[in-house]
């Protein structure tokens, strides 16, 4: 499912127009961008959870010339899926 299958399906589901659904999608996207960029958590309940995760700098290798480089540390969001997601999606 795309973008605009969920916008379709979001309307069709809680009788909005499609460009109603689109904007409760986009503001609810950047509502959760703006969480983790600020460091939160956004906890869903029944659905699961988002944040950002830390990794720490390390040292790699080069597979073409085996040479050693530093991998710099980064942050990457991650979500953990909730109970009755899990439960969901396994029946």
């Amino acid at each position: 499912m795309n973008k605009t299958e969920l916008v379709n399906a979001v309307a069709d589901k809680a009788g909005f127009s499609k460009k109603d659904a689109e904007k409760v999608i986009n503001a609810t996207i950047d509502a959760i961008t703006a969480a983790l960029k600020a460091g939160d958590k956004v906890q869903l309940v029944g659905f699961g959870a988002f944040e950002v995760k830390s990794r720490a700098a390390r040292q790699g290798r080069n597979p073409r010339t085996k040479e050693t480089i530093t991998i710099p540390a980064s942050k990457s969001p991650v979500f953990k899926a909730g109970k009755a997601l899990k439960d969901a999606v396994s029946k």
